[in-house]
């Protein structure tokens, strides 16, 4: 019986392939270098880095929404005591 082993590498990817005749017998043998780890692992990591900044993103505008309202809330309030006061003065003017 007669055994061939050939390798092959194209610096990522590796092959080896073992053939034996006599009972025709051939054993292929493939490793590859782990890039669709790490490709698969970079995308994750943007995925999650999107996600914290649209997250954050959001509560910058609700506490600019926040903001806003009471702002608009306290000149209400400043106008009704304005208002209040002109007519308690208009009262004694009476």
């Amino acid at each position: 019986m007669v055994e061939r082993v050939t390798e092959r590498t194209d610096g990522v990817t590796s092959e080896r392939v073992t053939e034996s005749h006599g009972a025709d017998t051939v054993v292929v043998e493939r490793r590859g270098g782990g890039a669709g780890i790490l490709i698969g692992l970079a995308v994750l990591i943007l995925v999650v880095i999107g996600g914290v900044y649209l997250f954050n993103q959001n509560a910058r505008e609700n506490a600019k929404t926040n903001a806003v309202t009471a702002a608009a809330e306290s000149v209400g309030d400043a106008a009704k005591d304005v208002g209040d006061a002109a007519k308690d003065a208009a009262k004694k003017i009476d």
